[in-house]
């Protein structure tokens, strides 16, 4: 079975770099443009592992990561901070919020897919 992605992106350019890699991996992919948007796709999706920008509009990731990993059913999917936030401190907050992992844009796709394959084999043997 293929996993499914939610990426919840607010830059087209950043959506496409991530779906480029992510399909050419062999994974199927959601996008939401806003936090809003995502913790609905979310909720309605339940997807195997998100990917998710901290700045986005309506809604900021660190918000929506709360919202998501306050649903029961949401609680234990991986969820992947990917942000330009870098200072000291913010990914503790991240985490904080509920992110699983944390990777500072611009990440290496090699790194980043390894990351995404790591979280998702550790869901599988859980």
């Amino acid at each position: 079975m293929t996993a499914r992605i939610l990426v919840v992106e607010d830059t087209e350019d950043n959506r496409r770099i991530l779906r480029d890699l992510l399909n050419h991996a062999g994974f199927m992919l959601i996008e939401a443009d806003d936090g809003e948007h995502g913790v609905a796709l979310a909720l309605s999706e339940e997807p195997d592992l998100i990917l998710m920008d901290m700045q986005l509009p309506v809604l900021d990731g660190y918000r929506a990561a709360r919202r998501i990993k306050a649903d029961p059913r949401l609680a234990k999917t991986p969820l992947v901070a990917v942000t330009s936030y870098a200072m000291p401190g913010d990914e503790e907050k991240a985490r904080a919020a509920g992110c699983d992992a944390y990777v500072t844009k611009p990440f290496s796709p090699r790194a980043l897919l390894a990351t995404v394959k790591a979280l998702l084999r550790e869901r599988a043997e859980s």
